[in-house]
């Protein structure tokens, strides 16, 4: 072979072969281990078929694998969707300021850096997709944002999407209780913390009533106002209100605004939904939890239990469980998920809590949280049983490409090294008044 012919060759399979030596077009079947794809019961001996970054086949032994796949043998592994967390602190963002106690304006995707070592230790624990938020020190501290966890240069690589102009790509936070309360500018009660979103909420109105007046024309049009813009989204149901709380009466408080408004709520932390099981779920308003493996910390939430998984679901409330990272650590959210079925919650429950319940409340249940054909091919692989203190995340695969790997000395440091390795675990949302 001439030499100009065997560097085309060399150039054309760089680009056909990634790092980890296969196009993504060349599908990819894992046999032989336990399937758990959320969706169905566990499949024994089960197969996993991927192709141009979708699965396009799960099943039992006698399934389809195309030919020319690369076929790996998965025997005595576990695989399962890529977890799904509703409340994350990765990225080294941050939100709203001082100046005020209400931001819907800002936006927490502008202060992330795509290559914070964070990213890395969310993969080592098997997250794929998740939602960042600013802090709670404020009762509106920004725009939230969805992020699938590839491997990125900028930002805009890493969004979930989920209009077809891509223009919205989160929900905003929203927090009630003790975090918010403050000094200047900021509530100094729970009802002033109340009066003053329903006042927002009522200036968002009034500002969506005049474009819906001006019909198109221009010219009476209301001036350009990008936080009102956010609350219209919000009231339009184009924006979920991801609203941290604990107490049981600021739980209340919480459904009580989201009904008044008529906007869409998933309910976060709510360490006493165990008094208000009921109230959630009649409401039908979704819970993001956190379990927690040493008690203490602020007030209001002396009175949580781990026992909340089982209370929402007796309820029938959709639970999600959540990292509320660095609360608990990124790389152990499968066992927050255990630590909720120790106290009483269904495995089935438990593992829809870290999959598919929470991509609902994120509105991505369409492309992730099962293992479905059609879907995109976020799974991770195991070592065992996913509620073992003995088992590992071995791989992580972002739609149909491995971001993580655990047999790789880099990337395992991510799982076992210390704190020390990591760029982004001082949180500067504390500094902006209040913790998560």
């Amino acid at each position: 072979m001439k030499p100009i012919q065997s560097l085309l060759l060399a150039l054309v399979c760089a680009l056909l072969f990634g790092v980890n030596g296969y196009s993504q077009s060349t599908p990819q079947a894992f046999k032989g281990a336990q399937i758990i794809p959320i969706s169905g019961e566990p499949i024994n001996n089960g197969v996993l078929v991927v192709e141009d970054g979708k699965i396009t086949g799960v099943g039992g032994p006698n399934t389809r694998i195309p030919r020319g796949a690369d076929v790996h043998d998965m025997t005595g592994k576990v695989i399962m969707p890529g977890l799904v967390d509703t409340h994350s602190h990765i990225g080294e963002g941050d939100g709203g300021d001082r100046s005020s106690a209400l931001h819907p304006d800002v936006r927490i995707m502008d202060a992330i850096d795509p290559r914070s070592d964070t990213f890395r230790k969310a993969r080592a624990g098997g997250i794929t997709s998740v939602n960042i938020m600013p802090g709670s020190g404020h009762l509106m501290s920004g725009q939230t944002v969805y992020l699938k966890l590839r491997e990125a240069n900028t930002i805009e690589d890493m969004l979930i999407y989920l209009d077809e102009d891509k223009t919205i790509y989160g929900g905003l936070k929203m927090a009630n209780g003790t975090n918010p309360l403050g000094g200047s500018g900021f509530p100094g009660t729970r009802a002033k913390s109340a009066a003053m979103v329903r006042a927002l909420f009522v200036k968002a109105q009034e500002y969506q009533a005049k474009i819906e007046a001006a019909d198109g024309d221009e010219s009476k049009m209301p001036p350009r106002d990008i936080g009102m813009e956010t609350l219209v989204q919000v009231l339009e149901g184009k924006r979920t209100v991801h609203n941290h709380t604990h107490r049981h009466d600021d739980i209340l408080t919480a459904i009580r605004l989201s009904e008044e408004f008529g906007y869409d709520l998933v309910l976060q932390h709510v360490s006493e939904a165990w008094k208000v099981a009921d109230e959630i779920a009649e409401a039908g308003v979704p819970a993001s939890i956190i379990t927690l493996d040493s008690f203490g910390g602020k007030l209001e939430a002396a009175e949580i239990k781990n026992a909340n998984g089982k209370y929402l679901e007796d309820a029938g409330v959709l639970v999600g469980l959540h990292t509320d990272d660095g609360i608990t650590d990124s790389r152990l959210f499968l066992r927050s998920a255990a630590l909720a079925v120790r106290e009483g919650m269904s495995r089935k429950a438990a593992l829809e809590s870290v999959t598919i319940a929470n991509a609902i409340m994120m509105d991505i249940d369409d492309r992730t949280g099962t293992l479905e054909k059609g879907k995109d091919a976020d799974f991770i692989i195991l070592s065992g049983d996913p509620f073992s203190v003995y088992t590992h995340v071995e791989q992580t695969w972002i739609e149909g490409s491995k971001v993580w790997d655990r047999s790789d000395e880099e990337d395992r440091k991510y799982a076992t090294g210390g704190y020390e390795i990591f760029r982004g675990e001082v949180h500067t949302h504390h500094e902006m008044g209040g913790s998560k």
